[in-house]
């Protein structure tokens, strides 16, 4: 709107001047009270559309906060004045005026701002595809059962504890566990991994994954605000909202930029009337061009438009940052601390391995393990169970279970006794395990938990289980190494155990046996003189996330380590880590080219804009050329923050 205005008045101060025509009734040489009114009457709409500027630069200026809007008021303000004052002139007779008036040079500068603050605008708009892109994962109906009938209701009305029924092909409406019936469903949008996940009765399905195979009930748990897609929204957009320090510093060098501006502009104008016994004119141009060609809209744009595109390319990427704070503080890590269990490992135990004895099979072995562990809760019994179910092996039956603590199982196959425990529960039974002694060693200092198995008094076995480590693990903390960080792990583990698997993916420091309330003691230990980042996924780690310089959550942890941490991992891939550090430092170098350029171009602007050319028979800078390279200082800084765009991640 501005711009359809300011283009015309723009013709008409300027054209006839490089020989452009100009209809007769307002040429300024037979017409000039036509010439400065028709000039008065465009400009005014773009002061008004405009007048955000002079509202928030006044009110700073009298508060003694200068700002970057104080220049443009301060600026736009004199050229139109003096213009005004021009015009009156014209009025009462002295036609001078007409030809030097600069209502152009105020409405082409509030234009040429306001597409600076237009360009910021599509720049935030590009970064906020993210969230676009996540806001259209969430269907707009769902399905609810009530008294035995199906209903379509608008997303909004679904309630916690609901039944909700979701068919084949249809996105799941909210989060809520499954009460009826089992699916394959894809959770991409959520965990990034391409495979559909299958899903059984008491399983957790996530609002806006897509239902693959049969239709299913479930009740929902949370609906909302509080749905797991809800919340990254609300993660990328706190993000995106907030600033970092660097802009805080950005911000403070304003507050005495702007001042200093004013003072040379004031001085130099001044100076040119009374010692350079310029006119009016002249030094009222000085002080307007100083004005104009100082206005730091640049310095205001460097640092929100990068962080936007930033934390928007990591969202993109699975990489939620919750702040701009958080964004500066990565680039610093020197210490990473990983937690080991559902971080480095996979958070499940499985067997790894059977090795047999005195003539048996593994498959043999591994049938009578689960059969004896069938119905146990225990993670490690489950692990044995959920192997030979992999394998379709037919479990028989057992009687006279007895669980003996803090050693193992004892039960009856076929009226024969079967064992399943560690080397104390053996020995308690007189059971000879030297033929395997030097295998359970090895196994335990591989970080595994290695049962023995003994059927009708005879050995027969070793069983071993472990949560194994996460494929991704070695390789994010070969990469963390290259980037000259220390990598520590956090354990409640036994200091073998633990050993056993940093020695597998190469962890420089291992903290074991550390009781949960205690991890965050431990970070701060670390903290002594070193900026230290924690990555974990349990309720137990919220406190060290909390008291790490960066907390650096596992998307598929719990809600309150998510709530802990400053980071968050989408995609559950540990090469991320590096992933978010390397886009920290990415985002804040763009960030200081950015500074550098508006302060380089305002340092170099100003000695011109004051008249320096002008002692050597150099040029004037006119207020409107001053406003347009001020702007073009503006897009320049936009278009470098876009460049983030490109940045590529490791994948």
């Amino acid at each position: 709107m501005s711009a359809v205005f300011a283009i015309p008045l723009l013709y008409i101060a300027m054209g006839h001047m490089v020989g452009l025509p100009l209809p007769e009734m307002i040429d300024p040489m037979s017409h000039p009270v036509s010439f400065a009114t028709i000039q008065l009457i465009l400009v005014l709409p773009v002061i008004y559309f405009g007048r955000e500027f002079f509202i928030v630069g006044f009110k700073s200026l009298f508060k003694g906060h200068p700002n970057m809007d104080s220049l443009v008021a301060l600026g736009t303000s004199a050229a139109f004045l003096y213009s005004l004052y021009g015009t009156i002139m014209t009025y009462l007779g002295n036609n001078t005026f007409a030809t030097n008036l600069y209502y152009e040079s105020a409405a082409v500068i509030l234009t040429l701002i306001t597409l600076g603050k237009y360009f910021e605008a599509v720049s935030k708009g590009k970064t906020s595809d993210a969230i676009k892109k996540l806001m259209k994962l969430a269907p707009k109906t769902a399905f609810i059962v009530k008294n035995e009938e199906i209903i379509e209701i608008n997303l909004d009305e679904v309630q916690v504890g609901d039944i909700l029924m979701v068919r084949p092909g249809d996105k799941i409406p909210v989060d809520g566990i499954i009460v009826e019936g089992s699916s394959s469903i894809d959770e991409s949008m959520i965990t990034g991994e391409s495979m559909p996940v299958d899903k059984k009765v008491n399983d957790k399905v996530v609002g806006a994954s897509l239902n693959k195979n049969v239709s299913f009930k479930f009740k929902a748990t949370k609906v909302g605000s509080d749905t797991a897609l809800a919340q990254i929204i609300k993660l990328v957009e706190d993000a995106q909202g907030s600033k970092a320090p660097i802009a805080k510093i950005a911000d403070q060098v304003s507050s005495v930029f702007v001042p200093v501006v004013i003072t040379l502009a004031l001085l130099s104008g001044l100076l040119w009337l009374i010692l350079g016994q310029q006119s009016w004119i002249f030094a009222l141009t000085i002080t307007i061009s100083v004005l104009v060609i100082a206005c730091p809209c640049a310095l205001g744009l460097a640092t929100p438009t990068a962080i936007m595109v930033g934390t928007g390319l990591g969202a993109e990427n699975g990489i939620l940052i919750k702040s701009g704070d958080a964004l500066e503080t990565s680039r610093k890590i020197q210490t990473i601390v990983f937690d080991k269990t559902g971080t480095i490992t996979e958070g499940k135990p499985v067997v790894t391995d059977i090795i047999t004895s005195n003539g048996y099979k593994s498959d043999l072995v591994l049938q009578l393990a689960a059969s004896a562990e069938l119905g146990s809760e225990h993670p490690l019994g489950e692990a044995i169970v959920d192997s030979a179910k992999d394998k379709n092996l037919t479990l028989q039956n057992t009687n006279e279970f007895k669980a003996i603590p803090g050693q193992g199982i004892e039960t009856k196959i076929d009226d024969k006794t079967l064992l399943l425990g560690n080397d104390k529960l053996m020995l308690s039974k007189n059971i000879n395990i030297d033929i395997q002694k030097s295998d359970s060693d090895k196994l335990a200092d591989e970080g595994k938990t290695p049962m023995y198995l003994s059927f009708d008094n005879t050995l027969i076995g070793i069983i071993a289980v472990a949560d194994t480590i996460k494929p991704s693990s070695a390789k994010a903390i070969k990469a963390l190494h290259k980037m000259d960080i220390e990598v520590a792990m956090l354990t409640g583990d036994n200091e073998k155990t633990a050993n056993a698997i940093a020695k597998q993916v190469g962890i420089d420091r291992v903290l074991s046996e550390v009781l949960p309330e205690d991890k965050a003691n431990e970070v701060k230990k670390l903290q002594n003189n070193k900026i230290v980042a924690m990555v974990g996924d349990g309720i137990n780690d919220a406190p060290a996330l909390a008291q790490a310089d960066v907390g650096i959550a596992i998307g598929s942890g719990t809600d309150v380590a998510i709530e802990s941490a400053d980071v968050v991992l989408i995609k559950n891939d540990l090469m991320d880590v590096s992933n978010a550090i390397k886009l920290s430092h990415a985002t804040i170098r763009n960030i200081k080219q950015n500074l550098f350029w508006a302060f380089a171009y305002n340092t170099l602007g100003i000695p011109v804009a004051m008249g320096v050319l002008t002692l050597f028979g150099g040029p004037l800078l006119n207020p409107m050329i001053a406003g347009a390279a001020m702007s073009f200082s503006s897009v320049s800084v936009l278009l470098n923050a876009l460049r983030l765009k490109g940045f590529k991640l490791a994948k």
